[in-house]
């Protein structure tokens, strides 16, 4: 599972000229799940995402996480975090997990955040979503399950 954070100042979802998910100051995460991820790699990602120290202290430090700050989270899918680019010019997604499987592992996500006190929306699984944000920093960190450390 992979996931790529975004410390924005605000974020949103829109699909079909709808706004379906609007954050103020927090995270945007794109999640990636890869074919063989359990929730396992789910609840280690949702509370390194939650205690990631990534915002700034009163001194100018990255010594806050997202649940320090009561700051908000938007999670939006993205299968195309799984990419394999090293043969040819057009991209794989071989090591994307299937969406049958892939849904319930980003709600499996969703939830953890939530148990961990975060108010999170989300965008709308497999909809050709407009994702707008406004890059705090900018700080982003990408975090890979199968690499934990």
């Amino acid at each position: 599972m992979r996931a790529v954070l975004q410390r924005v100042s605000r974020a949103g979802v829109t699909v079909a000229e709808e706004r379906i998910a609007q954050i103020g100051p927090g995270l945007l995460v794109l999640l990636g799940v890869e074919a063989g991820d359990s929730e396992t790699e789910a609840e280690y990602l949702a509370e390194k995402t939650a205690r990631l120290r990534i915002f700034e202290d009163r001194e100018g430090k990255m010594n806050l996480s997202v649940q320090d700050l009561g700051g908000e989270v938007l999670v939006v899918s993205q299968f195309t975090l799984l990419a394999d680019c090293r043969k040819g010019r057009r991209p794989g997604f071989a090591l994307a997990a299937r969406p049958e499987t892939a849904e319930p592992l980003c709600r499996h996500f969703v939830a953890g955040l939530q148990r961990l006190g975060l108010q999170v929306q989300t965008g709308r699984f497999r909809a050709e979503m407009a994702v707008e944000l406004v890059n705090d920093g900018p700080v982003t960190i990408l975090l890979d399950s199968r690499r934990q450390g």
